[in-house]
């Protein structure tokens, strides 16, 4: 739901959002403002922010109004300094353009993520409301890519597929595990020259469960009397 790394996991289960940051940022979260995660990461636009950030990016309000060049500029403002105050977003440089202060912001994922408990907490038409921004998050993506001129999905590995497993929930926190060993070393990589920022989007749904069977009885077969011999 949301975007990689918006909902916490069981730490021993799978965060596909790794933290790297050191004991004094985490300290800083706990004296800035509160404000409810849920309502603040899951607003639409907010939302997108967030997302723009992923993948160890540092962006201006210029180059993220670039963007999301649908979102009016006011709007984007008031919420890009919502991010920042709240502590998801911070300020690593600052210079002047033409009069003006220029901005350079960058995500702190450990900020950009929900509790399990504000989760628990949310009824199902929420958790209905954030899947829909999830899914849209994910269709401007891929409206966004097959823009560009001219896509080709096999030249630049972009795929979508849908597949079904039968797993105990021992079974699953083990393929969690095992996902966040191969995620793990390339969430570390930085941008850098010959990598291309690749959106990866993650939806576990189990199944509505199924009716056991009712263990069908044997057929009794009818007996046959022996006739004696006379």
């Amino acid at each position: 739901m949301a975007c990689p790394g918006l909902f916490r996991r069981d730490p021993e289960i799978w965060q596909i959002s790794q933290i790297y940051e050191c004991s004094k940022n985490r300290e800083r979260i706990g004296r800035l403002p509160r404000i409810a995660s849920a309502d603040l990461l899951l607003h639409p636009v907010r939302l997108r922010i967030v997302k723009a950030f992923l993948g160890d990016r540092a962006l201006t309000t210029s180059q993220l109004a670039s963007e999301l060049d649908d979102v009016p500029s006011g709007s984007l403002y008031r919420h890009v300094a919502l991010l920042t105050k709240a502590g998801v977003l911070q300020v690593v440089a600052e210079r002047r353009v033409r009069g003006a202060v220029e901005r350079t912001y960058t995500l702190r994922l450990f900020a950009a993520r929900i509790d399990p408990d504000e989760v628990k907490a949310m009824s199902a038409e929420e958790h209905g409301q954030a899947f829909m921004a999830y899914v849209a998050g994910m269709l401007a993506d891929a409206d966004r890519y097959l823009a560009s001129d001219p896509p080709d999905p096999i030249r630049d590995g972009a795929d979508y597929q849908v597949g079904a497993l039968w797993l105990t929930d021992a079974e699953f926190a083990e393929l969690l595990r095992d996902l966040a060993n191969v995620f793990r070393p390339r969430l570390a990589k930085p941008p850098g020259e010959g990598r291309r920022r690749r959106m990866v989007y993650t939806v576990f749904l189990p199944a509505a469960a199924e009716a056991a069977a009712e263990p069908s009885e044997p057929t009794k077969r009818p007996r046959t009397r022996r006739k004696s011999s006379s």
